[in-house]
């Protein structure tokens, strides 16, 4: 069973997080303020927190800092700011994910269950050798994609970013990492390249590709795969 602290300042949401998390069998301990968060990670360390930014007494920002000069484990964000400024500077910070308010339970659920299965130390594994995109089985070894339709092929530069994306699921890859995994230090400037290799893939892979549900841009950060 995993613990999950979960911090936020807004007592139905705790109450709603909490029963939720815990039909799902997770432990699940609640703080309201920054430094009951703290305090709490200290004395047991929880296998995940999901951290409101706007919290009473410090920033959210903040307190991941404090975690995260002890502890490495899964930081979601759940907060109401959506702006770029307070997203790239939770990530600056270590978080591993980030929702905004309003949200899904079910889409939290499944971020927390991709970051959760994350190796310790917060490090991608190798992909797995298949894996599902929506209707399509990705075959890792064989280098191949079947679809409703039959096989969908991909570009040997298309295969490179989905594989980086697909070896660890749920976590936010910046694009500059891609870039620089690609095409080499040099091109961590040429964004536009991953516009245009995300939108074929999309065509490709998504059943609706102006409204992806697995190959996700966060604006300005970088890209996620969400199984």
């Amino acid at each position: 069973m995993s613990h999950v602290l979960v911090v936020d300042d807004e007592p139905a949401l705790l109450r709603t997080l909490r029963i939720n998390l815990q039909a799902r069998h997770y432990s699940v301990l609640t703080a309201a303020t920054g430094q009951e968060a703290l305090d709490s990670a200290g004395q047991a360390p929880p296998d995940a927190i999901v951290l409101d930014l706007g919290l009473p007494d410090f920033d959210g920002v903040d307190v991941i800092h404090g975690i995260r000069s002890t502890l490495t484990v899964p930081i979601i964000v759940l907060t109401g700011r959506a702006d770029i400024e307070d997203k790239l500077r939770a990530f600056d910070a270590g978080a591993d994910d980030y929702v905004t308010k309003p949200f899904v339970v079910d889409e939290l659920l499944a971020r927390l269950g991709a970051v959760l299965r994350r190796p310790l130390g917060g490090l991608p594994t190798a992909p797995e050798p298949s894996a599902r995109i929506g209707p399509h089985e990705v075959d890792l070894g064989a280098g191949t994609i079947t679809g409703p339709d039959g096989p969908v092929r991909l570009t040997p530069t298309e295969w490179k970013i989905l594989t980086l994306l697909l070896a660890d699921p749920g976590r936010l890859v910046p694009g500059k990492q891609i870039l620089t995994e690609v095409w080499g230090p040099d091109a961590e400037g040429n964004g536009n390249y991953l516009r245009v290799y995300f939108s074929s893939m999309r065509r490709k892979l998504e059943p609706d590709p102006g409204r992806p549900r697995h190959l996700i841009t966060e604006p300005g950060i970088g890209y996620r795969f969400q199984p």
